[in-house]
């Protein structure tokens, strides 16, 4: 359906308008529409926060909304600190966050709503209680959980600042030559499809990855780099490494297939993660070991080395 935009709604955010037209819907919906390319002003893709102007055609494509449900399931996590405010959980390769189409069984939420329910914020509703940040289903790692809404806020207002400090592992292919380098290029939602993000100079924020090298396998043609977010884009490292052409190991979607270590998956491992407590203010830091797979290849690549 299209929609010309009156002088009543100049200056109204996109996504606040189309939810106004059909309030049934959620704003995350609505949200994930623009995403996709459903909701679109004057023919083009723009961003949910998209300022109206007067004249303007919304085109509206209407899809009928999923319902998902997170159910409790008796899943392990590995849990490394928890206190009232907060919990820390290592995330194993593979696993979602929280359920979306087409994985709505054994995530990480559905752990937590199992082992502890009724003690998640409530800021992101019933489909991501707790959830402040992600992490791909295919990056191991640490994620941080809120256990009620003043800690959900005030981690939510550090990822905005960026204050957190995160610090990655990833193996990507090629011999980056740098040591040291910083990838200073804007993220945004890819034209061509519209499940990847790219770098673009349209459409897009501002995203920051500084590289450094630990170790370059020659005869492997890899490199092992720590990655450090200034900024914390959707697949940020993984989009900015495989621009630069270093695509992560394992990365069939920005990258190309690679069966010479038989990798399932992208090997990328969200190392640290430094907080300031929600609650105290005080600096707390956490590290996480890389997962067994990550090392007995690592292992195998220095014996090819030597």
């Amino acid at each position: 359906m299209e929609y010309i935009v009156n002088s009543e709604n100049v200056g109204q955010r996109l996504d606040v308008y189309v939810s106004n037209l059909d309030t049934s819907k959620t704003r995350s919906y609505i949200k994930n529409l623009i995403e996709d390319g459903k909701i679109t002003v004057n023919g083009k893709c723009v961003k949910a926060g998209y300022s109206l102007r007067e004249n303007d055609k919304v085109n509206v494509e209407i899809v009928k909304e999923k319902i998902i449900e997170a159910l409790p399931e008796n899943i392990d996590l590995d849990i490394i600190y928890e206190d009232n405010d907060i919990i820390i959980v290592n995330k194993p390769k593979g696993m979602v966050v929280h359920p979306a189409n087409g994985n709505i069984n054994g995530t990480m939420v559905n752990s937590l709503m199992y082992s502890h329910k009724d003690k998640l914020s409530s800021i992101n509703g019933t489909i991501r209680p707790g959830i402040v940040h992600r992490i791909d289903k295919d990056t191991s790692g640490i994620l941080v959980v809120a256990k009620n809404d003043n800690a959900h806020k005030n981690l939510s207002e550090q990822f905005k600042v960026h204050s957190i400090n995160r610090k990655y592992v990833a193996l990507v292919k090629g011999i980056i030559k740098e040591d040291e380098m910083t990838i200073n290029l804007p993220i945004g939602r890819s034209t061509k499809d519209r499940k990847k993000m790219a770098v673009k100079y349209k459409n897009s924020r501002n995203a920051i990855t500084h590289i450094k090298v630990d170790k370059r396998y020659y005869n492997s043609n890899l490199t092992l780099v720590e990655a450090t977010l200034e900024t914390g884009r959707t697949h940020q490292i993984r989009v900015h490494l495989s621009y630069i052409g270093h695509p992560l190991l394992g990365d069939e979607v920005y990258g190309k297939k690679d069966n010479r270590f038989k990798v399932e998956g992208q090997m990328l491992h969200a190392k640290i993660l430094g907080i300031s407590h929600p609650s105290t203010g005080k600096y707390m830091e956490f590290e996480s070991k890389l997962p067994d797979e990550y090392l007995e290849l690592l292992e195998k690549l220095d014996k090819i080395e030597n």
